[in-house]
C-alpha cells in the first residue's frame, strides 16, 4: 500500500503551497469559516482514508463478498457497479497522463545537461520524449498479463524514491535559504485548501486492492486488517509530509505541481533527481495501465480478454493516454480534477455509503457516525473541489525558469537573497 504512493509524493509540496496564504487583505468572517473547514478536512484526510480501507473490508464481510466491484453491485446493483467502474477507470486513466506529462517534463532537462543538446534539440523536446518513452518502455511493459513479471520494475521504483526524497531534503538544506519567502508564506492555509485535499485524496488510493491483500492474510479479521491498514497509510503519510515539508520550505508559494520544475536546470543534484524520477515514473506507468484495463474487461468481455483483444484494449489505452499528454502539459490541474473527480469519491464517498446501506443501526449511531462523517466529508470535498478547479484553474510555469534562476547557478554559487528580492519585486510589478 505503500507502493501506490510513491509516484504522487512529488505533488506533496503544492497540497502545503495551497495549504498557505499568499492573501494580502483581511478576509470576511464567512471566508475565515471555510478556512476553518477547509483546514480541518485537509488534516484529516490521512486518517478518513485509513480508516474508510477498514469500511470496505466490513462491508464485504456484512454482504459476503469479496471485491470492491461485488461489494457495491451488491449494495447499490447495477447502476452502482456501473458509476465504480467509471470511477475505477478514470483514476488510474488521468494518473497515465499524468505520469506522461511528469516524463516529459523532467526528462527533457536531464537530456539537456547533456554536451551538445540545447533548448533546440529534439531531446529537449516533450513530445519526443513522451513518444519515445512509450514506444521504447511503458507500452511493452503494459503489455504483459501477469502483473507479478513487474515485481523488479515496482522495487527499482521503491529504491528511486528514497534518493528522490534525498534530493528534495539536501535541496531544502542548501538551496531553501537563498529563495525568499512569499508574503505570509508560513500563515496556516489559503482560501483554495480544499483543493488540497482532493490531491491528497489520489495519493492515498489503494482501495482496488485491499480485498486482495485482505485474501492474502494468514488470519483473516478486522483487528489484523487494522493493524496493517494502520502501519502501511501511516508510513505513506510520514513520506507524504517529508515531501511536503521539505519541498514547500524549499520554495514556498513559488511550489509547482511538479517540484523539479521549481529546481533550475543547471542543478545537476536535481538533474539526478528528474533522473531517478522520471525512470520511477515510467516503471509505474504499466501498474495503471493494469488496473484500467481489468476494468475495461470486467464491464465489456465479461473479465477475460483473448490475445488479441489484450494487445487492442492495451494499445486502445496507452495510444489515449498518450495523445492527452502530448496535448496538454499542466500537470497541477490534472491532478486536482484527478483527486476531486474520481479519488475522492472512490476512497471517502462509497465505502461509506455502501457500509451506511448495510449496516442495521441507524445513522449518527453507534459505529455509524465515523462513517457518516466520512460521508459527508467526501461530498465536500468533491462538490467544492470540483467548483473551484472549474472558476479556479491554477496557474502553470511548464518548461520556464524560475526567477531565482536567472543570474547564477544556486546549487553552486547563490544569488545573494537582497539580489533575490529585487528580482521578484521586479517580477511583481510586471
Amino acid at each position: 500500500r505503500v507502493s501506490n504512493l510513491r509516484n504522487r509524493r512529488l505533488t506533496s509540496p503544492q497540497l502545503a503551497a495551497s495549504l498557505n496564504s499568499t492573501r494580502k487583505t483581511p478576509v470576511s468572517m464567512s471566508t475565515n469559516v471555510f478556512n476553518s473547514t477547509a483546514n480541518i478536512v485537509a488534516l484529516s484526510c490521512f486518517f478518513l482514508a485509513d480508516y474508510s480501507i477498514i469500511l470496505l473490508i466490513k462491508g464485504g464481510n456484512l454482504s459476503g463478498t469479496n471485491s470492491y466491484q461485488s461489494l457495491v453491485h451488491s449494495t447499490f446493483g447495477i447502476t452502482g457497479f456501473l458509476v465504480l467502474s467509471l470511477l475505477q477507470f478514470l483514476y488510474p486513466f488521468i494518473a497515465m497522463i499524468s505520469y506522461n506529462i511528469i516524463t516529459g517534463d523532467t526528462l527533457t532537462k536531464v537530456f539537456q545537461r547533456l554536451p551538445g543538446v540545447g533548448p533546440g534539440h529534439i531531446l529537449s523536446e516533450r513530445h519526443f520524449v513522451i513518444a519515445v518513452s512509450t514506444i521504447l518502455f511503458t507500452l511493452p511493459l503494459s503489455l504483459f498479463r501477469n502483473i507479478s513479471k513487474l515485481g523488479k520494475v515496482s522495487l527499482l521504483s521503491m529504491v528511486l524514491t528514497v534518493f528522490i526524497l534525498i534530493t528534495v531534503i539536501i535541496r531544502a538544506a542548501t538551496l531553501g535559504p537563498h529563495i525568499p519567502p512569499t508574503e505570509n508564506a508560513w500563515v496556516f492555509a489559503r482560501w483554495n485548501a480544499i483543493q488540497a485535499v482532493g490531491v491528497m485524496s489520489f495519493a492515498f488510493i489503494c482501495h482496488h486492492n485491499s480485498f486482495m491483500i485482505y485474501g492474502s492474510l494468514k488470519e483473516q479479521n478486522l483487528s489484523n486488517w487494522s493493524r496493517v491498514t494502520h502501519m502501511s497509510v501511516g508510513s505513506a503519510m510520514i513520506v507524504s509530509i517529508l515531501f511536503a515539508a521539505t519541498g514547500y520550505a524549499t520554495f514556498t508559494g513559488y511550489t509547482q505541481g511538479d517540484i523539479f520544475e521549481n529546481y533550475c536546470g543547471n542543478d545537476d543534484l536535481a538533474t539526478f533527481g528528474r533522473f531517478c524520477f522520471g525512470i520511477s515514473i515510467i516503471t509505474t506507468f504499466p501498474l495503471e495501465c493494469f488496473v484500467t484495463r481489468e476494468v475495461v474487461s470486467n464491464v465489456f468481455f465479461k473479465g477475460s480478454l483473448n490475445n488479441h483483444a489484450h494487445v487492442a484494449v492495451t494499445l486502445l489505452i496507452v495510444a489515449a493516454c498518450t495523445a492527452l499528454s502530448l496535448a496538454y502539459d499542466c500537470l497541477g490541474i490534472v491532478l486536482v480534477l484527478n483527486g476531486v473527480v474520481s479519488a475522492t469519491p472512490l476512497i471517502f464517498i462509497i465505502p461509506s455509503a455502501c457500509y451506511l446501506k448495510l449496516s442495521t443501526e441507524r445513522w449518527f449511531q453507534g459505529e455509524n457516525r465515523i462513517p457518516c462523517l466520512i460521508l459527508i466529508a467526501g461530498v465536500f470535498v468533491m462538490t467544492t473541489g470540483l467548483i473551484m478547479a472549474v472558476m479556479f484553474p491554477q496557474d502553470c510555469s511548464h518548461g520556464a525558469e524560475m526567477f531565482y534562476c536567472a543570474t547564477s547557478n544556486l546549487s553552486i554559487s547563490p544569488t545573494p537573497p537582497t539580489e533575490l528580492l529585487f528580482q521578484n519585486s521586479t517580477q511583481n510589478s510586471r
